[in-house]
């Protein structure tokens, strides 16, 4: 994932794993210096507005007298991703303002890279279920009906959490705060006991978060496709609320593999030159400018989500209606109980 590899532009040098290696002469070092420089105001951004906006969401799934649907329970856990990464980057915010001296200790150094690989595996699993619940849901509405139940959909949901925690566990292992003392640096880096551990670790990303979920998701999303397409030329209305949840669903797939995939193929690019399968001093150079623009695109996904639930999403926006309504009427009631209460003393003094 994204901050893996902690540049230090003032010095010069990148601490890469567990080694502090000389920066290449053929990368300009103003674009670079311009890149990092930015990191914090964008990553703040990032996290303010990831932040409001994923706490919204979560209120309005959670706060709707109605239950939720098998596809708002997928989608709510999306935001709860979304949430956990944002609120991990504000940490990396305060690390690269003090110029990549890792001021929070071990453990925060662990939990909080550890919080955000969980949602690089997290969030495209939610995403896998989230799609195969609209094939079944457009493709196959009889037949596996039954597997559409919110109790199925919540130990899906279960699963997926242990399943990222599970494949994060390098990270959480792997992750120190070392001493780097010719350069006065305590950086939070990995510290992979060797380059084939390092490689190893670098292709479960690649297979379990890539090369896996990515077919699946995008063989359903061409059936749902097919399907929707197929019900507007024969005028099938049967079914508008799967339909208007399904289009909600499409649109967010496609912001994710936007967003996503060329996160995905500068992390093959990286494995293919730490592999040594690649060489060249001007390819590694652009792909560590690559690497920081797409891991800046990837974080953008965490706040266009919310975004788009409420310029697509017609059933959100009327839950998210429906509870501030609910909630107004709740505040004129309680100051309405306190007006009549603070009255009532006032009679008996």
């Amino acid at each position: 994932m994204a901050l893996q590899t902690t540049r230090i532009p003032e010095l010069n040098t990148t601490v890469e794993n567990h080694t502090v290696i000389e920066e290449k002469s053929c990368i300009d070092p103003d674009l670079w210096n311009a890149l990092t420089s930015s990191q914090p105001i964008y990553l703040g951004v990032i996290t303010v507005l990831g932040v409001v906006l994923n706490v919204f969401v979560l209120l309005v799934f959670c706060l709707h007298k109605k239950a939720c649907t098998v596809a708002e329970i997928y989608l709510s856990n999306l935001a709860a991703a979304d949430l956990l990464v944002v609120c991990c980057l504000s940490f990396w915010v305060v690390n690269i303002a003090e110029n990549f001296n890792w001021p929070f200790g071990v453990a925060m150094c662990k939990v909080v890279n550890t919080g955000i690989k969980m949602n690089v595996y997290s969030s495209i699993y939610f995403l896998v279920l989230v799609s195969m619940d609209r094939y079944v849901a457009l493709v196959h509405p009889m037949s596996h009906g039954r597997m559409r139940r919110p109790k199925y959909a919540k130990l899906g949901c279960l699963l997926v959490w242990g399943f990222g925690l599970l494949l994060s566990a390098p990270t959480l292992v792997f992750r120190v705060v070392k001493y780097f003392p010719e350069y006065d640096v305590h950086a939070c880096v990995l510290d992979f006991p060797s380059r084939g551990v390092m490689l190893l670790c670098d292709a479960m990303l690649i297979i379990f978060s890539f090369v896996i979920p990515i077919p699946i998701i995008s063989f359903c999303t061409v059936k749902i496709i097919q399907a929707l397409s197929k019900r507007t030329i024969e005028r099938f209305n049967a079914e508008k609320t799967e339909q208007k949840a399904t289009k909600l669903v499409l649109v967010i797939l496609f912001a994710f593999l936007i967003c996503w995939i060329p996160f995905h193929i500068v992390t093959v690019l990286d494995v293919l030159i730490k592999a040594r399968v690649m060489l060249g001093c001007h390819l590694e150079a652009a792909i560590d400018i690559c690497k920081q623009i797409f891991d800046y695109l990837a974080f953008f996904n965490s706040i266009i989500n919310p975004v788009l639930y409420v310029i697509v999403g017609k059933n959100f926006r009327k839950k998210a209606q429906e509870v501030c309504k609910h909630w107004r009427l709740s505040s004129t009631a309680t100051a309405s109980t306190h007006s009549n209460t603070s009255a009532t003393l006032r009679t008996f003094k």
